[in-house]
């Protein structure tokens, strides 16, 4: 084996960090503000059409204080992630991965975000794999500190499968 140079040694690091760079400059961040007042969300008709690389930055609920909620709850959900296989519709979906919940709607520095980057594999042992040209399907229930929740109801049906139902699906463009 050849002795490797310091100079091709710093060629290759400034080689990776181009292509680093590239790579961040030409994805995507789509934006979702996961609550109930986003109309698009709880009639099921979202859809947001990525490439790998791209990003999907969830935010969920936000209240500045317990005062403008008046006598109400504050929305605390789970999210979960569906593969296009196992989606179906209007029944609890088995084998459906819980992403994040969403169980601080009085963050002090305003709505907390999730970041789900859309990429082919995944050096995370709890990363999502996603493969082109399939959809993948985000759902979420009412969830709170209290409440364990198994499996989601997953449909883009009726409001009146679940008191909450939000749902977006992702599709992944062939690339």
């Amino acid at each position: 084996m050849a002795p490797v140079t310091p100079g091709a040694l710093a060629t290759w690091k400034a080689t990776v960090l181009l292509l680093h760079l590239l790579s961040a400059a030409v994805a995507k961040r789509h934006v979702v503000y996961w609550n109930s007042t986003n109309t698009r969300l709880t009639t099921g008709d979202l859809s947001i059409q990525v490439n790998l690389n791209d990003y999907l930055d969830i935010y969920c609920p936000h209240f500045p204080n317990k005062e403008t909620l008046g006598p109400r709850q504050p929305e605390t959900l789970a999210l979960y992630l569906v593969g296009e296989a196992t989606f179906q519709g209007c029944v609890e979906t088995k084998g459906a991965i819980k992403r994040w919940e969403c169980n601080t709607p009085f963050a002090p520095f305003g709505p907390v975000r999730f970041s789900e980057k859309v990429q082919r594999f995944t050096p995370f042992s709890l990363g999502f794999e996603f493969l082109p040209g399939h959809h993948y399907y985000y759902s979420s229930s009412e969830g709170s500190k209290q409440t364990q929740v198994t499996a989601p109801l997953s449909s883009a049906s009726s409001l009146r499968t679940a008191p909450l139902l939000l749902i977006l699906s992702l599709h992944l463009l062939t690339t």
